[in-house]
């Protein structure tokens, strides 16, 4: 039987940062991830970073890809009613902006860092199973093999196993569905603009977005299960252009998916020699554009608690870790369901509820202080880098 000091479950952003940063603090870790390399690294989702996340990839040498191909944002456009607004992130917040780069990006340049670290990352390792999490040795299982650890770390998603094996009568979950999610297409089309715009409309949310200065990313709300088929490429494009008030750029699609929307928080983020991070122990709405950042969060803090505890015999952090990191995961969740709430519109809503909708947004746009409240959220609130 083979021993690592931490293992941990799954090479998505979260797994793979928080063996680079285990590393870094001279701590041995073992990533075992069920698909393959090339699989994580095309995966598209999100791909727009707080202006803390990108101090962490800089701070830890993982910032020379996204320095030549990352797009930096002043701030975004909020339409409504047929007019578009800008707010200046930069201006209010004393010069903190967004990247947008992708999130395959992000883990090609993970991968590449640890595995020319020499980094132990096992990928398609199917049949994964943990043992033991409550004792003082838990263990890594699969066929033809045995990892044993002194902490694993579940950084395997909603649907990973990491979560489940944790007894139900130890954890409560809090969960929001929502009847409504996202239609988007990622095309090869140059951007028509450099910002973001997030569009109120009477016929539903739009989002027009980019990955690179090709690539455009744009999204539509539809309802919950929507079939993608339903929507040829000019429907769909035509819909963006209805909803957004403008006409974008167009090219040859190489994706077009639907987003499910929901909520979701598991409480505690520890069990027993057990840590859970990113999405094995929250979701949050797309609209604040924040898994990935909230990912990287958890993984700093654990990864200092982990290195206070190798250094000094210190479990203070590692005790404080699921208090610590849910106190900005519900902030966090907060921001998103208010953003969300503020641009979708919701079917079960009657006029009431949507002029109530319609004033709060003209509210935000008239009020300073309302977009420096949301200027602040959307570019993040503070990361402690210090000792990363």
């Amino acid at each position: 039987m083979k021993r690592t000091q931490i293992g941990i479950v799954g090479a998505g952003p979260a797994g793979l940062m928080l063996s680079h940063l285990l590393a870094r603090a001279g701590i041995d870790s073992t990533v075992l991830e069920r698909r393959s390399r090339s699989w994580i690294e095309a995966r598209v989702r999100a791909g727009l970073l707080e202006h803390g996340s990108v101090d962490l990839l800089e701070r830890t040498g993982l910032g020379t890809r996204m320095a030549a191909l990352a797009l930096r944002h002043r701030g975004i456009e909020i339409s409504s009613g047929g007019q578009r607004h800008h707010i200046d992130f930069t201006e209010m917040t004393g010069g903190r902006g967004v990247t947008v780069y992708a999130q395959h990006e992000v883990v090609k340049d993970l991968a590449t860092a640890r595995l020319g670290a020499g980094g132990d990352v096992r990928f398609e390792m199917e049949g994964v199973r943990l043992e033991d999490i409550e004792g003082p040795e838990p263990r890594l299982v699969w066929p033809g093999g045995t990892l044993a650890c002194d902490f694993i770390v579940g950084c395997d998603g909603y649907h990973g196993v990491s979560r489940a094996s944790i007894p139900p009568s130890a954890l409560t979950l809090f969960h929001r569905e929502f009847s409504y999610a996202w239609l988007g297409l990622l095309a090869e089309a140059p951007p028509f603009q450099d910002e973001l715009i997030y569009a109120r409309h009477e016929a539903g949310f739009a989002l027009f977005s980019m990955r690179s200065p090709a690539l455009t990313r744009a999204y539509v709300q539809c309802r919950a299960g929507e079939d993608p088929e339903n929507w040829p490429a000019e429907m769909l494009w035509d819909e963006l252009d209805r909803r957004l008030g403008v006409r974008l750029n167009r090219g040859p699609l190489l994706l077009k998916s639907v987003t499910p929307m929901r909520a979701f928080v598991a409480e505690p983020m520890r069990y027993g020699r057990l840590f859970l991070a990113g999405d094995a122990a929250h979701i949050v709405p797309p609209t604040g554009a924040k898994g990935m950042n909230l990912a990287f969060a958890d993984v700093v803090v654990l990864a200092r608690a982990l290195a206070r505890y190798y250094r000094d015999g210190d479990e203070a952090g590692l005790d404080a870790y699921s208090e610590t990191c849910l106190a900005r995961v519900w902030k966090v969740q907060r921001f998103s369901m208010w953003m969300t709430r503020l641009l979708h519109r919701d079917p079960a809503h009657d006029e009431f509820e949507q002029r109530l909708q319609g004033a709060e947004l003209d509210y935000v746009l008239d009020s300073h202080a309302a977009q420096r409240m949301l200027a602040e959220n959307y570019t993040g609130l503070p990361l402690d880098l210090e000792g990363v």
